[in-house]
């Protein structure tokens, strides 16, 4: 579940268990989460990078595409859980400190560390399902 409202993420086992509780940016005003229930579609460990202006958020004047190598201190951190919704997903970020203080493009955004944990326990198929 990603709780929007509280700003957080919980897990739950195929049992309906909570096994574990993160803290989370999920969306903003400009650009916010999709509603309802969604599934995981992949999990990508150490992910580049693609901005593409046709289909992504609008950043600035940018009008090209950019392609960022791997690594911790890209745009989506550690790992990539990519959503049903298309350009949504759930990923880690290299500024640990602004999780659950700003805002994100829409995605639901973890600590590296917190990404990389609940990517070990997702699978694609898994739902997700966003409460406002």
């Amino acid at each position: 579940i990603a709780d929007k409202a509280r700003k957080q993420v919980f897990a739950y086992d195929g049992a309906g268990n909570l096994i574990a509780a993160y803290p989370a940016s999920i969306g903003s005003t400009d650009t916010p989460s999709p509603s309802g229930t969604v599934t995981v579609e992949r999990v990508a460990f150490n992910p580049g990078y693609t901005y593409n202006p046709k289909i992504n958020f609008q950043q600035g004047g940018n009008d090209k595409i950019l392609n960022i190598p791997p690594g911790p201190n890209g745009p989506v951190g550690t790992v990539w859980m990519a959503l049903s919704k298309p350009t949504y997903g759930i990923h880690g970020t290299p500024e640990p400190s602004k999780i659950g203080r700003t805002q994100s493009h829409g995605c639901i955004r973890l600590t590296n560390w917190d990404a990389t944990e609940l990517a070990k326990m997702v699978k694609p198929g898994v739902t997700v399902e966003f409460v406002d």
